[in-house]
């Protein structure tokens, strides 16, 4: 079955056609019945939503004689619950017009605590992404000065991006298997970038996109807030029910498909190629665009990195396949550079659309990265091995310590998507924390909410004595206990 809608939807600040349904709402709430006090749980998990960025900041509350029917609660309940979220700061009201979201001074959104490295000693789980080496920085900051120096003298603007660095960009997607030509490359501030300009250059608030189901978070959230409807196909240890995936694009025909093929993000997936071929043809038939995410194709460790999946289309069927990339996975985070492959025409609209934002990246970590894309040869190698080694480190010591979990392990990718056994994931996750361990509950990874609270990703992108300790922690967290929360407790949701 495909589900054909999606929540929240996300808007611009400043809208006051903003709202949330009840309905919508009270799916992602706790049954008031299982709790004490309700109306303090209620408040808790609705605080906790907006946190979250499930629902969006300045967006009107349901009405309390509406959520206390779809809750199936007294109004009473539902008007404690509101005080207490005014009395915290999660909501204002306006006279005559309801309650609306907001955020309390000093809290901060849980999309930017998890990209904020832990305050404390915790080992951070919670992020899939490698450093760099000091010596390689240090190595290409050298290398690049004289090219520096020269580009001084210019303004600095290239909303395509560096000339050289496009050129290497192409070169790269001809070396795998897919001829490129410069005028195919926008270069972008990262990965996100790149699907942010796309989302808002062929997308109109409603329509539909379809996205696998786990996926990106940050992806899915940037769908969120361009307020599109979501249409989720599963992704499971397998891989992709193509079938699945077919009928999807048939049915709903959706203006555009958002799909991580190369080591899916978070299972680590590895989509074979005659699935591939599928897809093509049936997104061909239906006019949708493909959004190709390859940011984790060089991390094959136990098989030949593929190629482009656009290489497999029919000559010249390549016309709505975009394809994008980023160093953040395989070199480091902290270098902004990403780049989508787009047919030309596509890409000059691209690039008008990036120049009311950034008006082009920075020449530094453009430079920056066109010296370490020319020693990948010399480069990879080594960080593929730290991966496998890790990863190692970090399978025998789950089998060790918590042998009841259990994983497919990744023929590549950066993490292991972990089967608990039970829903546990946000309580594990809350108490781990106290342990000294920050990890994400996967959940996070859902496009709705109420699932995969059984799972966790593991990243094995940190040291191996860490990972190690990790685990050890996190036993010895389960050794103290575990209580459901309200939500996992509470049938799971499933539009």
């Amino acid at each position: 079955m495909v589900d054909t809608d999606s929540f929240p939807r996300a808007d611009r600040v400043g809208r006051t056609d903003r709202t949330v349904g009840s309905r919508q709402l009270a799916a992602m709430l706790p049954d008031p019945a299982g709790t004490r006090p309700a109306y303090r749980h209620l408040a808790q998990a609705i605080s906790a939503l907006i946190l979250d960025g499930r629902i969006a900041l300045h967006v009107k509350l349901p009405a309390e004689r509406e959520l206390a029917t779809a809750l199936n609660t007294s109004r009473t309940t539902i008007t404690a619950v509101y005080d207490l979220l005014r009395e915290s700061g999660y909501a204002h009201s306006r006279q005559g017009s309801g309650t609306w979201t907001t955020l309390p001074e000093g809290r901060t959104p849980s999309g930017i605590r998890r990209l904020l490295g832990p305050q404390d000693t915790a080992i951070d789980l919670a992020r899939a992404a490698p450093g760099l080496p000091e010596q390689t920085l240090t190595d290409a900051l050298v290398q690049i000065a004289p090219q520096l120096a020269e580009h001084a003298h210019t303004p600095g603007y290239h909303p395509y991006g560096l000339p050289e660095l496009r050129a290497a960009i192409a070169e790269r997607f001809t070396r795998r298997g897919l001829a490129t030509v410069p005028e195919q490359i926008l270069v972008t501030s990262g990965a996100q970038h790149a699907l942010t300009l796309v989302l808002g250059l062929l997308c109109r608030p409603g329509d539909r996109v379809m996205v696998e189901n786990p996926s990106y978070p940050n992806a899915l959230e940037a769908m969120r807030r361009a307020r599109l409807r979501t249409v989720s196909v599963p992704v499971t240890d397998t891989g992709w029910d193509i079938e699945i995936v077919e009928s999807a694009l048939r049915q709903v025909v959706p203006q555009l498909a958002y799909l991580i093929p190369d080591f899916h993000n978070p299972t680590g997936c590895l989509m074979p190629e005659d699935e591939r071929v599928r897809i093509l043809r049936a997104a061909g038939r239906s006019g949708t665009w493909l959004v190709i995410d390859e940011t984790l194709a060089d991390l094959a460790l136990d098989v030949p990195a593929p190629p482009p999946f656009a290489s497999h289309a029919t000559p010249g069927g390549t016309g709505q396949v975009i394809t994008i990339g980023s160093m953040s996975k395989t070199h480091w985070g902290g270098l902004r550079i990403g780049w989508l492959r787009a047919p030309a025409r596509l890409v000059t609209e691209l690039a008008g659309q990036r120049v009311a934002t950034d008006m082009g990246g920075s020449v530094v970590d453009q430079l920056l990265a066109l010296a370490l894309l020319a020693r990948a040869g010399e480069l990879l190698p080594s960080r593929l091995e730290q991966m496998r080694r890790q990863r190692a480190a970090l399978a025998e010591a789950l089998a060790e310590h918590i042998p009841q979990w259990t994983w497919q392990l990744p023929p590549g990718g950066l993490s292991l998507w972990v089967d608990l056994g039970a829903p546990v994931a946000s309580a594990l996750a809350e108490r781990a924390l106290d342990h000294g361990v920050r990890i994400e509950s996967g959940a996070y990874f859902a496009t709705d909410p109420g699932i995969f609270e059984q799972r966790l990703r593991i990243p094995y992108t940190t040291p191996s004595e860490a990972l190690r300790e990790a685990v050890h922690r996190m036993a010895a967290t389960l050794a103290g206990g575990l209580t459901l929360s309200s939500t996992t407790r509470r049938p799971h949701w499933v539009a």
